[in-house]
């Protein structure tokens, strides 16, 4: 074979490598279930979900679903939506989905210190009695790694998970250190999150938040 043609066939397929190595769809499949986290795949556009972590709230066979993006900031802190909030050190306010945008969701490691809080698994809770949070925040206890504070949720209809998880939409995966969940922040988070599901997701971390700046 020409010199020429050998060169031409080991590029091309070197490049095939790497398109299979940067698009890999035969990854493993975790099936979904309350506390496990929803990654989105690295081509998912849409402004809530680019490179969005959601922990999942709620899930069940022939149920709705509902989740809580976990690394999305707002330009809100909590003393701009809650005049009570008397903590002087600034307490940043995420954005938990399209959904319900006007109402605040705080999900939260506290248990049973704040009463009527919702058990999600491994130690994760939503929602209380938001007075109690109120006086947590207030107190100057610690947030980072304890408390996050959310505008809106996610949510999917009967079914409609399910099919987003089929078509490759999400990666799943389990939370594997709840101290670490509630720490971070927008592409890092992902980034991180994406470094824990091993060595056949590496190809995700290659691929730019947005392609059309590059």
């Amino acid at each position: 074979m020409p010199l020429v043609n050998r060169f031409i066939k080991g590029k091309y397929t070197a490049m095939k490598d790497l398109d299979q190595f940067l698009n890999r769809i035969d990854l493993p499949r975790i099936n979904p279930s309350s506390g496990a986290l929803l990654v989105a795949e690295p081509f998912l556009r849409e402004s809530y979900f680019n490179h969005a972590v959601i922990y999942l709230v709620d899930y069940g066979d022939g149920e709705s679903s509902m989740g809580i993006v976990m690394n999305k900031t707002t330009n809100y802190l909590l003393s701009d939506l809650l005049n009570n909030v008397t903590r002087r050190e600034p307490v940043p306010v995420y954005c938990g989905g399209p959904l319900s945008g006007d109402r605040l969701y705080f999900i939260h490691r506290l248990g049973d210190i704040i009463p009527g809080a919702k058990h999600i698994a491994d130690g994760m809770y939503i929602g209380g009695d938001f007075d109690c949070m109120i006086d947590y925040v207030n107190a100057g206890y610690p947030l980072e790694g304890f408390v996050r504070f959310c505008l809106g949720y996610s949510g999917w209809d009967v079914g409609q998970l399910d099919d987003e998880l089929k078509n490759n939409v999400w990666a799943v995966t389990s939370m594997k250190d709840a101290d670490t969940i509630l720490q971070g922040s927008e592409d890092g988070y992902w980034h991180g999150q994406v470094r824990t599901m091993g060595a056949k997701y590496r190809g995700w971390l290659y691929h730019p938040q947005y392609p059309s700046l590059n």
